[in-house]
């Protein structure tokens, strides 16, 4: 602090670098500005040994009135130099506080010899007004302490450690691990440009593919289970690609950390935290997401940090650089897993306060605000949305192929893809009465409706024909629509005029296998509880009043058509009032397991209870191409949103599947196996190395008892020095160090450093198996390389 205002006032004023015998006295002084009275000397036994060897005989120049003079920061520094009473002002003794200035008496050290002031070191002049300010050097915290070293040197080496802990061993095992069945599959969908569905948004798995198809894999690997070996497909491009990625962790948080502490020990521990925890090194060596998720979030917070430094500078060319990276990071992230959007929230609160702050600078016009707004507003918002939505245009765009994902969006969407029955398909635009229809249900996976000539078994509501839904083609999907109060009149005879259907009109839906009607009573639904049954019933298309539904059209007013494809529609039953829907609950062997329709009495604007009219057949109605009829991108990709959201709030875990709750995984209780279960089997287990893990409980507590401890201080007026920032375990051993003697300080601040990060290397040397695999005796075996290592009894390696 004094050393900032010192830098930024007056002009004129004389100082000098300390050097010699005197500059270790000068830096344990504290970063305090001594201001001297006029009639007072500087004669303590810490001014004496400011005096430089006699055999110095240069003069510097002689300090006046009102010269500062600045020592250098030292955390062992506890109280004031005691200052004697000078001859000028008899009986008076000042002991100054922390921070005081205290102005030089002229002439009051003309009794010394010409060196005696010569640790003063010349200011520079005042900037001229209009100049841009140039943002003045931070003192160094904990100066003493540092190591007298650049900060390259140090990143490359944790950077080479980095690289080397990812990529050993990266071939091994030659088999499918864990979820390299799902994302190394979605890889090769891109390669083979096959659509599918997943509930992530697509830049992870497009990279991932962009990996393979680079280092010239072909995409023709099936990655059915884990287990499969990939034999002489090319699979090391994929892991190379997540363990770069995964590798940049390392060298992003030394950055991080470094900028925001400017403690050259703190970014070193920090480093060693992710190059030696098993968990990181596990993730970042498979065909996963998680590394490319993790490089986009710590990339965010690194260009936030740094965009943070360029504050006193802003509109600079390094402050557009690293808020416009902040923003690419923003999207990459998102782009990836939903979960990127906590890093969203992080960045939005720092951009908030970093506002807010900035609002309250006087000196500061309104059109420079709105200039500082506006740029946050691009390079926050309207870039991440701009990188985001091109994300999509990109993967609709390389996945045109029918394939495994068509069946969880609509018929409307479907038909943009080549290879499916509905691409450039001619069909009549508008529903009309007569017409041979399909009905496919929109929720995600939905099916069409469907019936049989199987009737409900006894004891199951009424024992009538059943309705469903089927996932697939077929001729039981077939249904006529005919007009409520019509019988016997044939709407596909040349002599009938054509009539549409609008929307509010009553209808009969008639099956054209079996001429039984769509009907519902009050009935129980076979599995979904205070849901109406819905079943086929009648005769050659007569049947009750139970047959009767209003179609109606979502958004639409009534007497509209009804299109093909795009109209969504809704089918409520006259006679109760309920909803046609599927439940998506799988029905008993009785029904051929396929998926329950019921008619609900809850009214819920929910895809479950809506429909849209897919195959279209009548002879009298002109057909049109289904190209026309193609949505839009602004609809696909909304819809793509849907179906994601959708398929996030309906993963359920299933049955035999290995589960864990929200508390084991800050305490590290449960691993997950990603290969090999025998003796005999190439083994890999997803453990975080516990020592890391467990410290990091211990930090977040020790974390909470300092914060409370500062601010109880600083609401006491104790003025903290800059050593409280940094991180938890750095500070506490600056604190700790600060108490003891200089030299003392520095061995306990060094020696605490490294036993932390030995204590986390020996760690690692003893949990690395999990990490790179293992083969031979389980870890109960004595003769286990883990033998003893299994401090939980849920660790299952």
């Amino acid at each position: 602090m004094g050393g900032r205002a010192g830098q930024s006032r007056g002009a004129g004023w004389g100082r000098r670098e300390v050097t010699g015998p005197r500059r270790f006295l000068s830096r344990c002084a504290g970063s305090v500005l001594w201001h001297f009275r006029p009639g007072s000397c500087l004669t303590s036994p810490a001014a004496a040994a400011l005096r430089p060897p006699a055999r110095r005989t240069t003069t510097p120049t002689m300090p006046c009135e009102g010269t500062r003079l600045r020592f250098p920061p030292c955390p062992t520094a506890r109280t004031p130099f005691p200052l004697v009473p000078c001859a000028g002002m008899p009986g008076r003794r000042h002991l100054p506080r922390v921070g005081a200035r205290m102005t030089l008496a002229a002439g009051c050290c003309q009794a010394e010899s010409g060196p005696r002031c010569g640790g003063l070191r010349q200011r520079r002049p005042r900037r001229p007004a209009g100049e841009p300010s140039r943002p003045s050097p931070l003192p160094r915290a904990w100066a003493p302490l540092e190591a007298p070293v650049g900060v390259w040197a140090p990143l490359a080496f944790v950077t080479l450690l980095s690289f080397a802990s990812r990529f050993y061993r990266l071939s091994e095992p030659p088999h499918v691990c864990w979820d390299e069945t799902h994302f190394g599959k979605m890889g090769s969908y891109y390669i083979n440009r096959t659509f599918f569905f997943d509930v992530h948004p697509p830049l992870g798995k497009m990279l991932i593919g962009l990996a393979g198809y680079l280092s010239g894999y072909n995409g023709t690997f099936p990655f059915q289970k884990p287990g499969d070996r990939y034999e002489h497909h090319n699979y090391i491009g994929m892991r190379g690609f997540c363990a770069f990625l995964g590798s940049c962790l390392v060298p992003f948080a030394y950055l991080t950390v470094l900028e925001m502490s400017k403690s050259l020990y703190a970014a070193l521990l920090a480093a060693s935290i992710l190059i030696f925890d098993t968990g990181c090194i596990t993730l970042s060596q498979y065909i996963l997401l998680d590394p490319i998720l993790m490089f986009f979030l710590m990339g965010a917070v690194l260009s936030m940090v740094k965009c943070n430094s360029c504050a006193d500078r802003p509109f600079s060319a390094s402050w557009w650089f690293w808020l416009s990276l902040t923003g690419i990071n923003l999207a990459g992230a998102i782009g990836v897993k939903f979960v990127g959007l906590f890093v969203v929230l992080l960045v939005g609160l720092n951009t908030v306060y970093d506002l807010w702050e900035l609002l309250g600078d006087l000196s500061l016009s309104l059109v420079t605000l709105g200039k500082h707004l506006l740029a946050r507003v691009f390079c926050l918002i309207l870039l991440p949305l701009a990188l985001y939505t091109a994300q999509f245009a990109v993967h609709f765009a390389v996945l045109n192929k029918s394939g495994p994902g068509d069946g969880f969006f609509s018929s409307a969407f479907q038909s943009r893809l080549i290879g499916n029955n509905l691409h450039n398909v001619s069909v009549p635009e508008h529903l009309a009465y007569g017409s041979v229809i399909t009905m496919k249900n929109l929720r995600m996976a939905g099916g069409y409706l469907h019936s049989h000539w199987h009737l409900y078994p006894e004891g199951v509501g009424a024992r009538q024909q059943q309705v469903t839904a089927y996932l697939h083609k077929d001729l039981n999907n077939l249904w006529v629509i005919k007009k409520h109060d019509s019988n016997t009149a044939d709407h596909l005879d040349p002599s009938y005029s054509v009539e549409f259907v609008r929307h509010g009109d009553v209808i009969r839906l008639e099956h054209k296998e079996t001429s039984r009607n769509l009907h519902s009573h009050q009935h129980e639904a076979p599995m979904t509880r205070k849901h109406f049954q819905v079943t086929g019933y009648g005769i050659n298309g007569t049947g009750d009043a139970n047959d009767f539904w209003r179609i109606e059209v979502v958004g639409r007013k009534a007497g509209k058509r009804i299109k093909v494809l795009r109209s969504q529609i809704r089918l409520t039953h006259l006679a109760t009032g309920c909803i046609l829907g599927s439940s998506g609950k799988t029905l008993p062997k009785w029904g051929w397991e396929q998926v329950e329709v019921t008619c609900t009495p809850y009214v819920k604007e929910t895809p479950n209870a809506l429909w849209n009219v897919e195959d279209h057949i009548n002879p009298k109605l002109p057909n049109i191409s289904l190209d026309v009829l193609k949505p839009s991108f602004p609809e696909i990709l909304l819809e793509s949103h849907m179906v994601m959201i959708r398929g996030n709030s309906g993963l359920k875990p299933k049955e035999n599947e290995v589960t864990s709750k929200p508390w084991h995984w800050p305490i590290n209780y449960q691993g997950l196996r990603f290969s090999g279960v025998n003796e005999t089997d190439y083994r890999v287990y997803l453990l975080g190395n516990p020592v890391v893990w467990w410290l990091n409980l211990v930090t977040i507590g020790l974390y909470l008892l300092m914060a409370t401890c500062a601010i109880v201080a600083m609401k006491r007026g104790v003025q903290l020095t800059a050593e409280f920032k940094g991180i938890t375990w750095d500070t506490l051993l600056k604190f700790c160090a600060g108490r003891l003697s200089c030299s003392m300080g520095r061995r306990v601040y060094t020696y605490g450093t490294l036993a932390l990060m030995l204590l986390i290397v020996y760690s690692f040397y003893l949990f690395h198996p999990l990490s790179y695999g293992m083969v031979g005796p389980m870890a109960s075996d004595p003769n286990s390389p883990m033998a003893g290592l299994r401090w939980l009894e849920s660790w299952e390696f």
